[in-house]
């Protein structure tokens, strides 16, 4: 019951923090206005595996760069938590939209960068892997942190090859609304890492 909890709350976690509406936003915004169905399939791929092996790199070695750096689970969380509040900040208030800049540039070369790392995978990701990591005990516990992230690195896929559909039955309103919400989310969770980082430093210092 615990491990389905976990997986839960880590699946909405990773789904907040990724924001595969809004990305697919930004994504539009970045890729020629003609694009086709078939071109926005495959930078969709290219971009999921981006982000499949920059979380697998980052599962790996999350706890080598704490340890080489002396940095303890609860100062990360703290660290973590206001990098995650102002991306929630961010998302609410809508500046962090990314603007089209280069109109030549080839758009299957954006998939990976920026579109996979960093506007899908950035630093907020990047702190929870590492936090969720650090606080998992058994290998099931991993096991759910790798299966809630490869369900939403698939609900990413899905919905970034749908982006021109999904683009024009929400509309800019629409995807704005719920980035907005998400960002609500995520600044909760930000709340949560840092009063819990915050009160652990506490009590070892006391």
């Amino acid at each position: 019951m615990e491990l389905i909890q976990n997986f839960l709350q880590q699946s909405i976690t990773f789904f907040a923090i990724m924001d595969p509406i809004g990305v697919s936003a930004i994504a539009l915004s970045l890729l020629s206005t003609n694009i086709t169905k078939s071109q926005i399939s495959t930078i969709a791929k290219k971009s999921t595996f981006t982000i499949l092996i920059a979380f697998t790199v980052v599962l790996i070695t999350g706890d080598l760069v704490l340890k080489l750096f002396g940095i303890g689970e609860d100062s990360l969380k703290v660290m973590g938590g206001i990098i995650l509040l102002l991306m929630a900040i961010s998302m609410v208030s809508g500046s962090g939209e990314t603007k089209k800049d280069d109109e030549t540039k080839n758009d299957e070369e954006l998939a990976v960068i920026p579109i996979g790392i960093p506007i899908a995978f950035g630093t907020g990701l990047f702190t929870t892997i590492v936090i969720f990591k650090h606080q998992a005990e058994t290998f099931l516990d991993v096991l759910s942190i790798i299966s809630a992230f490869c369900v939403n690195a698939l609900l990413f896929y899905v919905i970034l090859k749908n982006s021109i559909y999904i683009k024009k039955y929400l509309g800019l309103t629409g995807q704005n609304i719920i980035t907005k919400l998400m960002g609500l989310i995520v600044g909760a969770i930000a709340v949560q890492f840092i009063i819990s980082g915050v009160v652990h430093l506490g009590k070892s210092y006391l």
